[in-house]
């Protein structure tokens, strides 16, 4: 058993495994479960152009954000993570099934952290806030994304590279619990069996972190294990119905207004705030921080 689960695996099946789970649920589950889920709006008469345009809008926010990927430069930072790799990694650790679902986990757990900082600093949430600020909750709102939001993940990757995992590995796992999250937005599945609410985060968890319910926010940053919340005292259930959106509505499905909102009222907030030490405190205060509070 230990030889079975430690013995090296073949890269190339490893990633043939990755993009099925990765790249090819996009056209497995995203795309027919977004129709499905357009089926039901129109089933119980929810179907709008305000939905449609909602729709529209993430998709070009997803363009958006991949354009600025490749600006930054994704092979730069598929460099960075080999450089890292190379001279401040603690060891080379082969690749077997206890690195890869390892890995995974660590995964997992930095994006629970680099999520729950995204919601907690001011400049974080200027980015991510726009994936909170469709009033619905759909396939296409998990590609709703902000202009920095691959920019912060970063300093939570690093630490896994130091610690001997191949950088290709860790790539792959955190793009693993990234779809993972894909599936969780929906309104077409309730509640599971209670053993995988209880371990999983499920569209029920995830639907409470969207929800501007004042108990709703804040809670709930996982991504694939919902027991990192449970652990870090930031779990919620889901029992009232849930108001999607963010507290300060943007009434807009103009990409560039959905796609920029957030930043722009960060840059707003600098400007009115005096000082050079409160400005530089909007950064890294929780969204909302005033300097008069």
């Amino acid at each position: 058993m230990t030889d079975a689960i430690t013995r090296a695996l073949n890269w190339d099946a490893v990633m043939g495994w990755f993009h099925v789970l990765n790249d090819l649920s996009l056209v497995y589950v995203i795309i027919p479960f977004f129709f499905v889920e357009l089926i039901r709006y129109a089933f119980l008469k929810r179907l709008s152009f305000d939905v449609i345009g909602d729709s529209m809008a993430n998709v070009i926010t997803f363009v958006c954000f991949v354009a600025i990927e490749y600006a930054l430069g994704i092979l730069f930072v598929t460099k960075l993570y080999f450089w890292i790799y190379a001279n401040f990694s603690l060891a080379h650790l082969s690749l077997n099934w206890v690195t890869i679902v390892t890995c995974v986990l660590l995964a997992d757990l930095m994006y629970y952290w680099d999520h729950r900082m995204m919601h907690r600093i001011g400049v974080g949430w200027a980015t991510h806030t726009v994936h909170h600020s469709s009033p619905h909750f759909n396939m296409s709102v998990a590609y709703r994304f902000g202009p920095l939001d691959a920019v912060f993940p970063l300093l939570f990757s690093f630490p896994i590279v130091m610690l001997g995992y191949h950088p290709i590995l860790v790539l792959l796992s955190e793009v693993l619990v990234q779809q993972f999250q894909a599936i969780l937005h929906t309104e077409a599945v309730r509640k599971l069996p209670r053993p995988v609410e209880f371990l999983f985060n499920t569209p029920s968890h995830h639907r409470v972190h969207h929800g501007s319910n004042r108990q709703y926010c804040d809670k709930n940053y996982a991504g694939m294990l919902i027991v990192w919340d449970r652990m870090f005292g930031t779990f919620e259930p889901e029992v009232e119905p849930v108001a999607y959106g963010v507290r300060q509505p943007i009434n807009s499905n103009n990409p560039f207004t959905v796609f920029l909102h957030g930043i722009q009222r960060l840059v707003m907030t600098i400007v009115r705030t005096r000082g050079v030490g409160d400005k530089l405190r909007v950064l890294v205060k929780p969204p909302g921080w005033s300097a008069t509070e």
